[in-house]
């Protein structure tokens, strides 16, 4: 291998599970999502141009559409947050880094107080609202209906590898 040829791979994989009222799987998602461009602008800046690191990134869950990697979270015409859980994005708590992975250790958990399709999920630097960077966004691979009662277990593992 040449040391004028290495190159770095980012990928996110994510397992998503549903749970109906009574603890029953109803469905599972196990996907790759793309890093938008505005999240591989933050790794540069954080990591090369003296941008503050970001300590708490937040899951959202998306509706139908396709993510396009000039998504931002204050413009993505092309989806639209759900937001029919209880609370605010939840919080993704990662593990450090290991063999050039990390992944929260207990999935994060939304609890589902409405009828509606989820279509994928996104990480992103803001609890709520627009502002903040988005990181990176899912696309299941065919959009999934919730109700009320359900309850979706989120895992998010980064991956970094050199090519």
């Amino acid at each position: 291998m040449s040391l004028d040829n290495v190159d770095i791979g980012l990928a996110n994989y994510w397992k998503v599970t549903c749970l109906d009222a009574d603890g029953n799987v109803k469905w599972e998602e196990n996907k790759k999502n793309i890093i938008v461009t505005a999240g591989l602008n933050h790794i540069l800046d954080t990591q090369f141009h003296a941008t503050t690191q970001v300590t708490t990134w937040y899951i959202g869950l998306k509706g139908a559409g396709t993510p396009q990697a000039a998504d931002t979270m204050s413009s993505h015409s092309s989806w639209a947050e759900l937001t029919g859980y209880a609370g605010n994005r939840k919080a993704w708590t990662e593990g450090a880094a290991s063999s050039g992975s990390m992944t929260n250790g207990t999935s994060v958990d939304f609890t589902i107080n409405a009828t509606a399709t989820v279509a994928g999920a996104f990480l992103n630097t803001a609890a709520t609202g627009t502002n903040g960077a988005l990181y990176g966004v899912v696309d299941f691979s065919s959009s999934r209906a919730v109700i009320s009662g359900d309850t979706l277990q989120v895992t998010v593992t980064v991956t970094a590898a050199s090519a």
